[in-house]
Parts: structure tokens; sequence; C-alpha cells
């Protein structure tokens, strides 16, 4: 059934707004779980690298005395999934509550010997032209790392995977912190492919607003100001929470792997001072477009002011010789109506020549 009040927000962009701003990490999670988790299971060391697919997650319990080095991804959030997973692994449960929550801002911490991390992997939808986020949390135990991913059908992280096939790769001959490190990087690396989709829409709006600013200039700079909201409040946390794994004094963080969280750390300002930089440029084009929307309207009001100075001689001439008098000179002369008109015609074409020579128009 058409629902009009759906339909205008649908259209001026005010249920994206309702999404943006209104976030409330306290608030019970009311997300909808997936009739099945996907678990896969990456076991690696120097020599091998063998990938697994688990039906349940009571398949994950042997990985966690495992001799060699374990990933385990979880895709899709089930709470009873997520439970069994934290309690089996020595996870605290406020860092299950933290998994299962909705609109966490990223953080960092570091409860009974295990390394939290929260944090949104961004993707551009083309066809909606927005940003959408995916929640993700990365937990750093002993020889293992456990990656939640809220979305069942999206998988990202398939680069890391690769990586970790090829023998000698850097992944396959460190410790568990150095696959912590290559997920956290890809994570935030990514985050410069979606800048760049959004800073080629601000860059066409530029033109769009230079050459014919107009409603449908305000609607794309209103709806590409809500995405930079969603850009902000995603990444510039994050360089907080890399900052706290570089301070953290945990034995699971090797001194050799700080210099690549160092890295990222550098990658991380400087996403965050591009997306300063965009929210600089969404301003100036904001005054921009008010600048157009200004000239414009003097534009309009230099013609009609021009046009009623044209026409202002042929109305006082008029009024003058239409007024309710019998007793006034020349009225009824054959020369008058001659004289009147030509004057009509002509103080005009003099007016113009005037405002030519000035430089008005």
């Amino acid at each position: 059934m058409f629902n009009p009040i759906d339909y205008i927000l649908n259209t001026t962009g005010l249920a994206r707004t309702k999404k943006v701003l209104q976030v409330n990490p306290t608030a019970p999670p009311c997300r909808e779980e997936p009739a099945k988790s996907l678990i896969t299971v990456f076991e690696y060391n120097a020599e091998k690298a063998e990938c697994k697919k688990l039906e349940t997650v009571e398949e994950t319990f042997p990985f966690l005395n495992s001799p060699s080095f374990t990933w385990i991804n979880i895709d899709g959030l089930r709470k009873d999934d997520v439970d069994t997973v934290c309690n089996h692994f020595g996870i605290h449960s406020l860092i299950a509550e933290d998994i299962l929550s909705i609109g966490q801002r990223p953080k960092m911490d570091e409860i009974n010997g295990i390394v939290f991390c929260l944090l949104y992997m961004l993707s551009f939808n083309e066809k909606e032209a927005c940003v959408e986020t995916e929640q993700i949390s990365i937990i750093l135990g002993k020889n293992f790392v456990i990656s939640f991913q809220e979305e069942a059908a999206k998988d990202p992280f398939n680069p890391v995977r690769d990586k970790m096939k090829v023998a000698g790769s850097k992944v396959r001959l460190n410790d568990a912190d150095f696959l912590f490190y290559s997920l956290l990087d890809y994570i935030v690396d990514h985050y410069f492919i979606v800048m760049e989709k959004m800073g080629d829409k601000i860059e066409l709006l530029e033109e769009e607003i230079i050459k014919n600013s107009g409603n449908r200039s305000l609607v794309k700079l209103n709806i590409i100001r809500k995405e930079m909201i969603v850009l902000k409040r995603s990444i510039a946390p994050v360089r907080e929470l890399i900052g706290g794994i570089m301070r953290s004094e945990s034995e699971l963080i090797e001194e050799r792997t700080q210099k690549y969280f160092k890295d990222v750390y550098d990658h991380i300002i400087q996403a965050s001072d591009l997306s300063e930089n965009y929210r600089d440029m969404m301003m100036n084009l904001q005054d921009l477009y008010l600048s157009n929307v200004n000239l414009r309207m003097n534009e309009v009001m230099k013609v009609m002011a021009v046009v009623t100075c044209l026409l202002a001689p042929a109305t006082v001439i008029g009024g003058i010789f239409g007024m309710n008098f019998e007793n006034i000179k020349w009225l009824h002369q054959n020369s008058t109506f001659i004289v009147a008109a030509a004057s009509m015609v002509g103080i005009p074409l003099l007016m113009i020549r005037v405002f030519r020579k000035k430089g008005w128009f």
C-alpha cells in the first residue's frame, strides 16, 4: 500500500538523516539474526596454511590449544554463537556485549589478557550513492585471532586470505599479532577507496554548482553532507583505537610488530585529515551555492530595476496628461500627442545610453 509519509521521507532524504543521526549504543540490540553463521577457520604456520569451513561454533573449540596459529572468522552475528565462543575462549562478557551492540563507537579494550577492537568496514553503494558500514569485531588471544562480521553475505577479508595462502608471506612467518595488524590495516586502507568515491561525487557537485546551481544541487549537497557525517564518525575514533594498541603493554603484541601499527596509525591520521578536508569542501560548496543564488537574484533584481526605470518617463508623462483637469496647457493642441509619444520613447533610449556608458548592464 502506498504510504505518502514514507514517500516523502525517502524522497527528501529524511529517512537517511534519521538513520545517520539517531544512534544509541545503550539501546537493546534489535539486529535481525541470520538463519546460520558462516564459520571459517584458517590454521597456519610457516610451513602450511589450511582453510576449513565449519558447521557449528562448537567445532572451533579444539583450536584453542592448537600448536599452530588460528584465525576464526564468523560471518553473521547470532547471540548464542557469540556467547558460546566467548565463554570457551575466555573472552569477557563485556566484550561479548560490545560485539552484539549496534551503533557502538570504534574502540579498543584489553581485558583478561585479550585485546579487543571494534571498528567499521566502509563501502560505497553506487546505486544508492551512500556510504555503507559493517561493524567488525577483532579479538587477539594467545596464538589465535577471532573476527566477528555483522553481515553474513559479505566478507571483505578475502585479500588477506590470499596472502596467507602464499608460502613465505609475512603473515605466515609471524605470530598471531601480525594477522591482527593485517586485518586492521586492510580495513583502514579500504577507507581511502570509499573516500576516493566521495571525492569524485564532490568534484561533480562542484562543477554542477558552478555551471547551473539549482534545487537539485542543494539536495545533492545535503545528501553528501550526511554521508560525510558517516565517514567522520567511522574514521575519527580509529585513530584513538590504533593509538591505544601502540601504547598497550600486552604480551600478545610483540615489539617487532609495533612498527607495523605505527604505519597503520600514519594511514588513519591521513584518512582523518582527508575527511576533514572533504568536510571543509562541503562547507565551501554550500557558500558557493548561496553566492550563486544571491548573484542570480541580484541579476533578476537588476533587470527589473532597469525595466522599471525605463518605464518611469512614460508613466509620468501619461499620468500628467491623463489627469482630470480641463485647463492643462497644450492638452488640446495637435502636436502634443506627438511630443508626448516621442518623449516616452526618446527619454528611455537616452537612459539606456547613459546606463551603458556607466557600465550598469
